[in-house]
């Protein structure tokens, strides 16, 4: 993985975690480590959807794969911290 992948999997990862902090209003946990869960969510929003049978693809698709990895993990995480 080269710096501009790097960087772009980052991005992506930070988008996600803001996005699913947004979705999921009351259960972020500062847009710090709402960006930390977006980046493990990349991974598990991917892997989710390759249970399903879905592949995201390109820049949207892959921010869409990752929202829903960070949305999934808000969750759990609220979940746990309540």
């Amino acid at each position: 993985m080269g710096i501009g992948s790097l960087i772009i999997f980052l991005l992506i990862g930070g988008i996600a975690g803001w996005l699913a902090g947004q979705l999921m209003r009351g259960s972020g946990f500062g847009i710090g480590m709402n960006i930390l869960i977006g980046i493990l969510g990349s991974f598990l929003g991917g892997w989710l959807l390759g249970l399903l049978g879905f592949a995201a693809s390109g820049f949207i698709g892959s921010i869409i794969s990752a929202t829903l990895g960070a949305v999934v993990l808000l969750f759990i995480a609220s979940k746990l911290k309540s």
